[in-house]
């Protein structure tokens, strides 16, 4: 069965005199009587003031003014049923809810969810960011990547990646303040930090340097920015040191945007948990497998 049109009143018997060039024909089209779409086509007539349509026994022929009439309601329904198919689609389209914090979002989770897209283009994917990581818990979204410790996250957590950092800095700030031939070195260089309230779940410059065996307090040139992603630009702009992600960072070490200028620190009980509602169905399953599987491919 056809799916239901929206009743667009005289737009529609318009547009199908028109089209057939019959009152009988747009008529039998529109289910209505003869008589019916007659009477809507005079009334038409009276509210523009002129007739838009030539009677003889043949059918009805569009008059000049009529035809640019035809012209503009043809398009607009045709317009209209096709917003509206595409809006009925809208509503059958499965839908996920992805909530992640901006860094994960932007440098690793975006390029993978455009992939799968590639392979699922009727699913809609809705990523909601923030850096805390109670919403995630909230049980709002289908799933949540989450950073943290293992005893942070709820039973059936999945780890993704654990957590892998690496001093980095592009090669031009290396060029004009390297090279760092020890840690104590790279400590009097400007660094890049992640602003957080409170205890962070990640790595800091404090804690990443404390397991060199190095205490440094923040110095005049350095930088606190907000969001992961100010940090990565701020060293893509050669204004510090930052803290790489290993798996986030992973294209700019690969084309050498981004240069490891220290040793690399991993976490294996603190990292990304993929964290799912347990009834979950079917297509948002999938993806959230498929991240799994792309996350461990990628390790």
């Amino acid at each position: 069965m056809a799916p239901r049109k929206l009743d667009l009143g005289w737009l529609r018997i318009f547009a199908a005199v028109g089209r057939h060039g019959s009152l009988s024909a747009a008529a039998a089209e529109l289910g209505l009587s003869q008589p019916a779409v007659s009477y809507q086509v005079r009334r038409i007539e009276e509210q523009v003031g002129l007739p838009l349509f030539q009677r003889h026994s043949g059918g009805s022929k569009p008059t000049p003014a009529g035809h640019l009439l035809l012209a503009a309601v043809q398009a607009g329904v045709a317009g209209i049923d096709a917003a509206t198919q595409e809006a009925r689609a809208l509503a059958k389209a499965p839908v996920i809810r992805i909530f992640t914090d901006y860094g994960f979002a932007a440098f690793w989770l975006m390029p993978r969810v455009t992939e799968f897209r590639a392979l699922h283009p009727e699913v809609q994917v809705h990523i909601i960011a923030s850096q805390g990581i109670d919403e995630g818990l909230d049980g709002s979204a289908d799933a949540a990547i989450l950073f943290g410790r293992r005893s942070d996250m709820p039973e059936g957590a999945r780890l993704l990646m654990p957590e892998r950092v690496v001093p980095v800095c592009s090669p031009g700030f290396l060029a004009r303040h390297g090279p760092f031939a020890t840690l104590a070195d790279l400590a009097q260089a400007p660094l890049l930090h992640l602003e957080n309230e409170g205890p962070s779940r990640w790595f800091t410059w404090a804690s990443w340097l404390h397991t060199q065996g190095i205490a440094r307090a923040p110095a005049p040139g350095d930088m606190v920015l907000n969001t992961y992603g100010f940090v990565i630009q701020a060293a893509l702009a050669e204004q510090g040191v930052a803290l790489g992600w290993v798996q986030l960072i992973a294209s700019h070490l690969a084309n050498g945007t981004l240069v490891p200028v220290g040793p690399q620190v991993e976490r294996a009980d603190c990292g990304y948990w993929l964290v799912t509602r347990p009834d979950l169905p079917g297509i948002p399953r999938a993806l959230t497998d498929w991240l799994a599987a792309t996350a461990q491919d990628s390790a």
